[in-house]
């Protein structure tokens, strides 16, 4: 069945949004808000539908690329792109907007979200390849992700420079790892089936396949300090935005680190935002040295955070614990200021309970998801009143972003 709709939105994960007549939603990858589109119903359910656009009847004044238009070789699209075909301005309205209707769904109204961004494609300085026979050869790329279908990655418009530039000695390289060599070299190979490839400022463009050397580490840099991370470990992949984050942690905290100077830090992961923070306010002439407490389960993360106080000259303490399993471990009085940077999934269930009910006057929440994040602000706004919200643009081009809230009581 084909439908034509009036595009109202484009909602968090890239889709448009239109109806249908008898009020159900209809969900359209590929169009934009403002457009008018042919849609083939692929997906019937009892309260929305999914199409695929066909025609594109009226177009978006944003769009830069004609539907089904073919991207020339110089600006390639890699799948994970749902915001390649408009410009980039249009994008960051609409991640705004995304934000902004999680928030208001919690009660939380905003009429203006700052929006942080740099450049919108070269810009990450890790990624991770899938590896696919085909019948004259190997693909390397990324994966659709429905079929799981390998794209062929000659040229990575979302990697930085200095990867596209190793890239083809990297296609090289794992290419005569799958094709040559000893039996058994040839069936690790193949059965690593992702390459990985890095860079760092200090270290230069590194790649394994499968699971990384396990002595293998990085030093990255953000907001003045060198921070050693292992190679599978967890660092922002868009090093200029990241940069820009962590700076606006670290200003927050400054001010009025006076009233509130020590710092717990959950789900701290090597460190990088507590560890900055306390760094950023040396020769303040505060009455006392902030105290930096650290909370992160990866045993490794943790390791690599003692390693990055030690060199930066920081005294902390670091756990290696799960921070839902450690809340009543966890001290936190009325001159904290709490710093949270959960995974994806959140916070655990019991941890925005915890915090909304400690003494804590100031918590600074970094989010990599807003529904999450919605869900954890909405205990959290019982005690604590929304100071200040922030979007950082770290994933250009896909659906993805941060989110940096101040909270205060």
């Amino acid at each position: 069945m084909t439908v034509t709709l009036k595009i109202e939105k484009n909602v968090y994960g890239g889709d448009g949004l239109g109806r249908l007549g008898d009020g159900r939603v209809c969900f359209v990858p590929g169009a934009f808000a403002g457009e008018t589109v042919r849609a083939e119903l692929v997906d019937t359910r009892k309260s929305f539908v999914r199409a695929v656009c066909t025609e594109l009847v009226e177009a978006s004044p944003d769009r830069i690329r004609p539907l089904g238009a073919v991207a020339p070789a110089d600006a390639p699209i890699v799948p994970g792109m749902v915001y390649a075909d408009v410009n980039y301005a249009a994008e960051l309205r609409f991640k705004e907007e995304q934000l902004g209707n999680f928030l208001e769904r919690i009660g939380q109204s905003y009429q203006h979200i700052e929006v942080v961004a740099g450049r919108s494609t070269a810009y990450r300085n890790k990624v991770t390849y899938h590896v696919q026979p085909e019948r004259n050869g190997w693909k390397i790329g990324y994966q659709r992700e429905q079929s799981h279908e390998v794209v062929d990655v000659t040229s990575d418009p979302l990697a930085c420079k200095e990867i596209n530039q190793a890239l083809p000695a990297v296609r090289t390289g794992v290419l005569s790892l799958l094709t040559q060599g000893s039996r058994n070299i040839r069936r690790e190979a193949r059965a690593s089936a992702t390459v990985t490839v890095r860079w760092s400022l200090d270290d230069g463009v590194r790649w394994w396949l499968g699971d990384p050397p396990p002595d293998l580490f990085f030093t990255e840099r953000t907001a003045g300090l060198r921070f050693r991370v292992a190679a599978d470990g967890f660092y922002q992949v868009n090093p200029e935005v990241g940069d820009r984050l962590v700076r606006a942690v670290v200003e927050a905290y400054a001010d009025g680190v006076e009233l509130s100077p020590d710092v717990v830090d959950l789900y701290c992961g090597v460190g990088v935002f507590g560890l900055c923070c306390v760094n950023g306010v040396r020769g303040r002439g505060l009455r006392s040295q902030p105290r930096l407490v650290g909370v992160e389960s990866g045993r490794r993360a943790v390791a690599a955070a003692k390693e990055n106080a030690k060199a930066a000259g920081i005294a902390a303490n670091f756990f290696c614990e799960r921070v839902g399993g450690s809340t009543s471990r966890i001290r936190i009085g009325d001159r904290t200021t709490v710093i949270v940077d959960p995974p994806r999934g959140g916070m655990e269930r019991n941890v925005p309970a915890f915090l909304a009910n400690s003494r804590a006057k100031r918590l600074f929440y970094v989010s990599c998801d807003p529904a999450t994040l919605a869900r954890d602000l909405q205990v959290l706004a019982k005690t604590y009143r929304i100071r200040r919200v922030r979007l950082f643009d770290l994933f250009p081009r896909t659906a993805r972003f941060e989110t940096l809230v101040e909270l205060e009581k």
